[in-house]
């Protein structure tokens, strides 16, 4: 299974700017761990539940704190071809539990170690 049949519909994305409050609403909102970080130039970052989990612990005010200042910036991406299977090998290998899609430099969506794990599973 390759990860353009994991990705598809809007992808969930927030401007630098959004508090981190709005950035985890949208992820309970949509059931999903991570949004992207979209500014003028395209992608430029992902916020996870680990980066909000971050800011907590570290006091920052999250109705006022901006996702800019806790995001994963420039993160690794991959094409909608990748096969399932590599993309979970690249993963475990990186650390990471989030990989955007892009197809070019349109993002497509991010698939998720969730995502990957019903792929594998359901094949």
């Amino acid at each position: 299974m390759r990860l353009e049949s994991l990705v598809g519909g809007v992808p969930e994305v927030v401007g630098p700017e959004t508090p981190i409050a709005d950035a985890a609403a949208l992820m309970l909102d949509t059931d999903r761990d991570a949004v992207a970080v979209v500014g003028r130039a395209g992608l430029i970052g992902i916020c996870t539940s680990r980066d909000i989990v971050r800011a907590v612990a570290a006091c920052a005010e999250p109705a006022h704190a901006a996702v800019a200042d806790w995001m994963t910036e420039g993160p690794d991406t991959v094409g909608p071809d990748v096969p399932a299977e590599e993309a979970s090998q690249w993963l475990l290998e990186a650390g990471y539990r989030h990989l955007p899609v892009m197809d070019g430099e349109e993002l497509l969506g991010i698939v998720d170690v969730r995502d990957l794990l019903w792929a594998m599973t359901n094949r």
